[in-house]
């Protein structure tokens, strides 16, 4: 009797072995859907623009990783919430000014042009330090999911111009906040 009362239990924590098992396998994929479901874009990867201007100088540029997207912020103290901008995916980034190809290492490159210059349009002095054709100043992107590489093309006429090499094409969106434009590229498509 002791054998059969020995079995029946063995078979019963084998079955609660299985079906706790079987429940965290299925909890799994709930758990990953959960976690896509809470990072939803349907930001898309098409050109985004607003015609907005200012001569407002640009004072930084920094970025920051969040969970589900990289963040690249444009600052410009004074400059409101209507700053000018255009942001694309491009093939090539070429300098405005000049047309000169910079190269931008990633599998695709995003383009963003602001309206706020990396001069003070009274002085002529600078207002934020980069060098054309070189990595933003202060911007390092080691533990990045999306961003790659960075590199300053300029100013001209107004319009400070970067590219922004990432992983591949994502879906992106721009952010008007006050001071600062804002642009995410997310992890994934979903």
């Amino acid at each position: 009797m002791r054998r059969i009362g020995a079995a029946v239990l063995a078979l019963a924590l084998a079955g609660t072995a299985t079906v706790t098992a079987a429940a965290t396998a299925s909890a799994a994929p709930a758990g990953a859907a959960r976690a896509a479901a809470a990072c939803p874009t349907g930001w898309g990867s098409g050109v985004k623009g607003t015609p907005d201007s200012g001569a407002v100088p640009l004072s930084d540029i920094r970025t920051g990783r969040h969970d589900c997207f990289d963040r690249i912020v444009f600052d410009v103290p004074g400059g409101g919430d209507h700053i000018g901008y255009f942001v694309q995916y491009v093939d090539r980034l070429h300098q405005v000014g000049s047309g000169e190809p910079i190269p931008v290492k990633g599998g695709a490159i995003l383009e963003i042009r602001v309206a706020a210059p990396s001069y003070d349009p009274e002085t002529g002095g600078v207002a934020y330090p980069g060098d054309v054709a070189g990595p933003l100043p202060g911007v390092n992107l080691t533990g990045y999911r999306t961003f790659r590489d960075t590199r300053f093309a300029g100013s001209f006429e107004g319009e400070t111009q970067i590219g922004v090499g990432i992983r591949a094409r994502l879906p992106f969106r721009v952010l008007q906040l006050s001071d600062r434009l804002v642009v995410d590229v997310a992890h994934s498509w979903t």
